[in-house]
């Protein structure tokens, strides 16, 4: 049976991920401010912003979806100037390794219930989620789903390989990026504080996610996924 906690944070993270429209970005002061997903549309005035040397801490809100290659430009960016990231409510998919790029990274203040759903391609096994994201960690786990194109001068596929391409059916998946398909840590308003839970999520839960199973022993910031 599901507990009251449970069922109020799968109808919350439920309504959060009801639409995903394209990133916007706005700068308040010296926050820049990065809404909805990371589908690479608001990349040049994101880099533009962060080159001006006026921002501290990029402020990812409610950003759910968007590709590997696209949270890799995003972490890029970030890592080259040294700023801060802070999510704020619901952080999926792309937006979960842009925020991992961080110098600091942590969930934003308020009333409002945080979570950051890490793509992974398999179940974390015991004691495997140790390292994955601390420093390094998050961005080489990122560069497993990046496919690197292939090179003009280097061999080219054989014409029995394009066909067997050509023969794989449209529905089969092409890439182990799932953005449904993670590790979720979230964190949850209470009158004693700021309660937070790891869940893993196999992707079948949809925008359900007390569906997804309870994982223990994966503190966020043991993990390193929020700083101190």
């Amino acid at each position: 049976m599901k507990t009251p906690f449970v069922v109020l944070l799968g109808l919350l993270l439920a309504g959060a991920g009801a639409a995903a429209s394209a990133a916007e970005v706005t700068l308040e002061g010296n926050h820049l401010v990065v809404t909805g997903m990371l589908d690479g549309s608001a990349m040049k005035a994101f880099t533009e912003h962060l080159a001006s040397g006026k921002v501290r801490t990029v402020v990812f809100e409610n950003s759910l979806g968007g590709t590997a290659e696209v949270a890799g430009d995003y972490a890029r960016a970030i890592q080259a100037t040294g700023v801060n990231t802070e999510a704020r409510g619901q952080c999926y998919a792309a937006c979960a390794y842009a925020f991992l790029a961080g110098k600091e990274h942590r969930f934003g203040r308020g009333f409002q219930i945080n979570g950051l759903l890490i793509p992974i391609g398999t179940r974390p096994q015991p004691g495997e989620l140790t390292n994955r994201w601390r420093g390094d960690g998050a961005q080489k786990t990122l560069a497993e789903f990046i496919t690197a194109p292939a090179s003009a001068d280097g061999p080219q596929p054989t014409a029995a390989a394009v066909a067997a391409v050509a023969a794989v059916p449209a529905s089969a998946p092409k890439e182990r990026w799932q953005p449904d398909h993670g590790v979720l840590f979230t964190s949850t308003p209470t009158l004693f504080g700021r309660v937070y839970n790891s869940f893993y999520c196999d992707g079948t839960q949809g925008r359900d996610m007390s569906r997804c199973e309870v994982l223990s022993d994966a503190d966020p910031y043991k993990l390193g996924v929020l700083s101190p």
